[in-house]
């Protein structure tokens, strides 16, 4: 029978009145298949997934599908977000077997766990008659299908074979140059992002750049940064009625997107907007970074202080069917009624013409023009069309919202909450508001409380009160990576002791010495078929490399060599083996870390939060920030405290110039 039913996930739960006997992934689950030798349909997706419903309906709610499945298989359900464990060794196998993967993603395995075929989406009769040819293979010749299996058990292992090059002397910052010029070749320089479709946002790749040309000043790189910014702001992408980005364009221009909304990447655009909103003071970044967080604090922010998951891509239509875009698409004939004698206006600024049409009778709002563009070439006053703007969207959020809304996935995951906690700390930074800083303190106090265990692990996922699944590297990393965040807006060094205890914790149950890197699962975990390290830099950040940024930070604040000579490791064996910087990017950005233009900044005296604030408004990649508002014994700040001053010192590499007193003397110490 469906088993799903019991569970709390809520991608699981849409699939718990299938016919087909669905079962989790559990000892009891894995134990059937190997008791009744009987192959495994391990399926993979998310409860977001437009792709993943539509074979849902297509198939798993097909009785002759699921008959065929029921007759001959274990069928295994996952949540990829609640496993990313899984999710990522099986979707290595796909890719060797496809050469592509993507979700929902099915792989038939033995009953060991080994696969011997996979995909992602297959229509029902593909699906059903392939299920059926694989049964009889196994049936009639399974030393096949077991010869198939030890050869991609071969090639996931292979595949997890970390490809490094050590030097033992210091590797130069010129091994940038080329990696950064190949990589322009790859620029949309019309609509902005890689010159390809679908166009995903990779914050982590503007994050770098933007830091790379601002420190090599190169003005065309942060040019197209900014042209980045812009055309995915004013793209159908971002809702620009109620705040927030979906996951990725399915075209060139940004305009019509896949219509999830997903935390991680609303977290870590989030930051993104607020650190070129710190270099440009462009208000359009301004207004995504409010937009944004006001939608995540109105849909996904909890009583208890954390974050939902995802809103769906689809939503019921006015036929009561769930269709991809319902809530967020427009027809002319509805915008005319609700805009009226505005409707002209309107459709200048969000293209209800050719450029703005998707499909059908259908509209997905999108600017291609600034409004001082459109002001100046329309003989209109900015001021008004700004108001005129602001009243348009009112008016359609209005209307929207007595729409059928999307699902919500109501999981709260401690490695989105936890880039999200440093969006908010982000955009408080920028735009120096303190309900900002309240809710990142509040969603750390909710993961200190109950993703945090007493016997020192970190929980991966939290609903209906409850906490569960042990933490994969991606919670300690992001967390660490969050709660430094925290430290270097308030000063308040508990947040360096947590992170410090969870870097110590990571190294003890993740760190694998021969290899230099840390592995995603804890040798606490049940093996899996293979191990997975996550090197590569992807929508998320890898948590290597991540780590390797918090060891770096630590390291300075604690002046703790380990650390910094573990950093040190993982760089070297990364970055002179890198061919697409594109997905090492997070790695390039540490490694800008040793560059002569890093420094440490540390502030001592009574005022010296004040005088923070006025640094981390500003756009300085390369500073590290430290400081204190009474005596410290942190090695970075031990005897610099002096009462009755404000001390700045200016340190790189732990070598210091004089203390300094007056601030803009600072400010232009660390433009220099």
């Amino acid at each position: 029978m469906n088993e799903l039913s019991k569970e709390t996930s809520p991608y699981l739960l849409q699939h718990a009145s299938n016919p087909v006997h669905w079962k989790a992934w559990n000892t009891a689950s894995l134990q059937q298949a190997l008791s009744q030798n009987k192959l495994m349909i391990i399926s993979i997706g998310y409860s977001a997934c437009h792709w993943c419903h539509v074979m849902e309906h297509e198939s798993f709610e097909d009785e002759g599908a699921a008959q065929t499945m029921n007759a001959h298989f274990v069928s295994i359900k996952i949540d990829r977000e609640e496993r990313p464990d899984i999710d990522a060794v099986y979707m290595k196998a796909v890719q060797i077997m496809t050469g592509r993967g993507g979700w929902p993603m099915n792989v038939v395995a033995l009953p060991d766990g080994r696969p011997v075929w996979g995909g992602t989406y297959f229509p029902k009769n593909d699906w059903i008659n392939t299920l059926s040819q694989l049964q009889a293979l196994y049936e009639s010749n399974p030393e096949k299908l077991i010869d198939y299996a030890e050869k991609l058990q071969a090639g996931i292992e292979n595949r997890n074979e970390i490809t490094t090059e050590q030097t033992e002397t210091e590797i130069s910052q010129d091994l940038l140059i080329p990696l950064v010029e190949k990589w322009k070749k790859s620029f949309d320089w019309e609509f902005g992002g890689m010159a390809r479709a679908p166009k995903f946002m990779m914050p982590n790749n503007y994050q770098f750049l933007l830091r790379y040309g601002q420190q090599q000043q190169d003005f065309k790189l942060l040019e197209f940064v900014d042209l980045t910014l812009t055309k995915m702001a004013y793209g159908g992408l971002f809702d620009t009625v109620d705040g927030g980005f979906s996951r990725y364009s399915v075209d060139m221009k940004w305009h019509v997107p896949h219509f999830e909304k997903m935390l991680y990447d609303n977290g870590q655009l989030v930051s993104l907007y607020s650190v070129a909103y710190k270099r440009t003071q462009n208000p359009l970044y301004k207004e995504v970074i409010e937009k944004t967080l006001a939608f995540v604090s109105k849909e996904w922010l909890t009583a208890e202080g954390a974050f939902f998951s995802a809103l769906d891509a689809d939503s019921l239509n006015e036929e009561n069917h769930l269709e991809e875009g319902a809530f967020y698409v427009w027809t002319k004939t509805a915008l005319q009624q609700l805009l009226g004698n505005d409707f002209e206006w309107f459709s200048i600024v969000f293209n209800i013409n050719p450029f703005g049409h998707w499909e059908e009778d259908h509209y997905v709002l999108i600017q291609n023009q600034s409004l001082e563009t459109i002001a100046a070439e329309n003989n209109i006053e900015i001021s008004t069309l700004l108001a005129k703007k602001k009243s348009w969207e009112k008016i359609l959020y209005e209307a929207r919202e007595k729409r059928s809304k999307p699902r919500l996935d109501n999981k709260c995951l401690t490695s989105w909450n936890a880039l999200m906690l440093k969006g908010y700390v982000d955009a408080y930074k920028a735009l120096q508001d303190d309900a900002y800083l309240v809710t990142a303190l509040r969603n750390a106090d909710f993961i200190i409380t109950r993703q945090w265990a007493a016997e020192g692990h970190l929980w991966h996922s939290y609903k209906d009160n409850n906490s569960t699944i042990n933490g994969f590297l991606e919670d300690y990393a992001l967390v660490i990576a969050a709660f430094l965040s925290l430290y270097e807006v308030t000063f308040d060094q508990k947040w360096l002791g947590y992170a410090q205890q969870l870097t110590d914790y990571a190294l003890d149950h993740f760190y694998d010495p021969n290899d230099a890197f840390f592995t995603f699962t804890s040798d606490l975990d049940a093996a899996l078929i293979s191990r997975h390290f996550e090197i590569e830099d992807n929508v998320i950040p890898a948590s290597n490399s991540v780590m390797a940024k918090n060891l770096f930070q630590l390291g300075l604040y604690f002046n703790n060599t380990h650390y910094e000579n573990i950093c040190k490791k993982m760089i070297s064996q990364i970055v002179l083996g890198i061919d697409y910087p594109s997905a090492f990017s997070n790695w390039l950005d540490v490694f800008l870390n040793f560059s002569d233009q890093n420094k440490e900044l540390v502030i001592c005296g009574t005022d010296a939060l004040f005088w923070n604030a006025k640094i981390n408004s500003r756009y300085f990649p390369n500073v590290v920030m430290a400081g204190a508002n009474r005596p410290s014994a942190l090695p970075i700040l031990e005897h610099r405290f002096v009462e009755g001053k404000t001390l700045y010192y200016v340190c790189q590499n732990r070598t210091c110039l004089a203390p300094e007193t007056n601030f803009e003397q600072v400010i232009k110490v660390l433009n220099s």
